[in-house]
């Protein structure tokens, strides 16, 4: 099965699709350092850095997949108040329809938040890809149910060019603890002692009920008061600084490293030297294990 890649940010859905046994022929993204990235770790696809409102469908390879991740951000509940520069982010979605108009592919996976389907817009989306002649099957996935050390709930719309879209069989895996992917002898630690008073309060309730080691959002909200157990997984990665793991009197940011492996992406995947850019494009991607299993599970009922 052939894919093409929206929106493909640092490639999670592209290497996914890769592990599903697709061949990911062209991939494209407006953000030069996502392309770049993208570019290092899928060699034998085709790049574009472009604004895909203005892309010509035309030199776009034939393909049997669209995947794509339009822009979440004007979505999702976190981004707080609605502001003008969100109806831009949303409008990203548009694209889709665009691109499927043109190259009419057998099957296409859209991946974003769940408050996607609030979109004031959305019953016109939908209606507009209908009319194209796609099905849509409505999927609501936890990375964690994938094997993936993370809770992250997205949702995935499944478009198929037929009458019905077809019903993916999906097994749900063993959750993984997050203490998988945190290295204790690595990475320069910060004492304890001096932080802020809330930040004191915090990781003394959690040592109450965690112990001595377990992650807490150090930035923001979330876990509520005492963290979270390292015996679970991590609660969702953003894409700026959130979590900080808790070792005794010590403590540090999670590092590109470990975020990588806690959002699925192989050891050996190749990130930004940039700190703040590596944890940008990780918090933006699709994690790879959901999308194997997702587009597996497709090939298998196709």
């Amino acid at each position: 099965m052939n894919a093409v890649d929206l929106f493909a940010g640092a490639g999670g859905f592209s290497t996914g699709a890769a592990m599903a046994g697709c061949r990911v022929l062209w991939a494209a993204n407006h953000w030069p350092a996502a392309v770049a990235a993208h570019s290092l770790n899928h060699p034998e696809t085709a790049h574009i850095c472009q604004d895909l409102h203005q892309a010509d469908w035309s030199k776009v390879p034939a393909h049997d997949l669209l995947l794509a991740s339009p822009c979440c951000q004007g979505h999702s509940l976190a981004r707080g108040k609605d502001r003008p520069h969100h109806d831009a982010a949303r409008s990203t979605a548009w694209a889709v329809v665009s691109a499927i108009e043109y190259h009419r592919p057998q099957f296409a996976l859209v991946e974003n938040v769940a408050e996607f389907r609030r979109w004031v817009l959305f019953p016109a989306w939908r209606l507009a890809v209908e009319a194209l002649g796609y099905a849509v099957g409505v999927y609501i996935r936890d990375a964690a149910d994938h094997g993936v050390a993370q809770n992250r709930k997205r949702l995935f719309l499944l478009l198929s060019r037929s009458k019905h879209a077809p019903q993916l069989r999906l097994e749900e895996r063993d959750h993984r603890p997050a203490r998988d992917h945190i290295r204790f002898d690595a990475h320069r630690w910060a004492p304890i002692a001096g932080k802020a008073p809330r930040t004191l309060a915090r990781i003394e309730a959690g040592r109450r009920v965690h112990g001595d080691r377990f992650v807490i959002p150090y930035y923001g909200s979330g876990s509520g008061l005492t963290g979270r157990s390292l015996d679970r997984p991590i609660g969702t990665i953003s894409t700026l600084d959130r979590w900080a793991v808790i070792d005794g009197d010590r403590m540090r940011m999670l590092q590109p490293d470990e975020l990588r492996l806690l959002m699925g992406f192989p050891a050996d995947y190749a990130l930004p030297g940039t700190r703040r850019l590596a944890i940008q494009l990780l918090g933006n991607a699709v994690c790879p294990p959901v999308a194997n299993d997702l587009i597996a599970a497709l090939r298998k009922a196709a």
